[in-house]
């Protein structure tokens, strides 16, 4: 397997997280050429802010390795990580990020910010835009159909206003 399969890797853990209404973002974590993590999120089935695919990955990354340096690994996620991930991926000393789509919003890897840039004391490789369009066109359908049913329920709105 190469990057454009462990990308794909991603992308199906993306598609099982659109599966159960999550934002669909996926992420795996390779060490010499074989998959030891995978993970999507899980932010509102479990109510849990730091529950991003990188965040969970690192962390099963981390127990299926016995330890928190994962200098041997890279991670294929499929939306650009943001400043939590990112700061994440610095602490676990990952070599390499290989991601889908741009995160203008909050992408920490060059759109937003770069934090890799900056002075930390580790500094993974950077590849963007692998399988760029299929990640993109997950997270517009995705958007789509929840802006389409959002439209159909009447919205709540403060006691008190109109």
């Amino acid at each position: 397997m190469g990057d454009y399969e462990w990308m794909g890797a991603a992308l199906e853990e993306a598609r099982k997280a659109a599966e159960l209404g999550e934002v669909p973002v996926g992420a795996v974590i390779v060490r010499r050429g074989e998959i030891v993590a995978a993970a999507h999120n899980t932010r509102e089935t479990q109510r849990n802010a730091t529950h991003h695919a990188e965040l969970l990955a690192i962390d099963a990354a981390c127990k299926a390795l016995g330890g928190w340096r994962l200098w041997e690994c890279e991670l294929f996620v499929t939306l650009e990580p943001c400043p939590m991930c990112a700061g994440a991926i610095i602490n676990s000393r990952l070599r390499r990020v290989v991601y889908g789509a741009a995160d203008t919003k909050a992408g920490c890897c060059g759109s937003v910010t770069d934090l890799f840039a900056l002075p930390f004391n580790h500094h993974p490789v950077v590849e963007k835009g692998l399988r760029a369009e299929e990640a993109g066109e997950l997270l517009a359908g995705f958007f789509a159909r929840l802006r389409a049913e959002r439209g159909k329920k009447p919205r709540w709105t403060p006691p008190g206003r109109p």
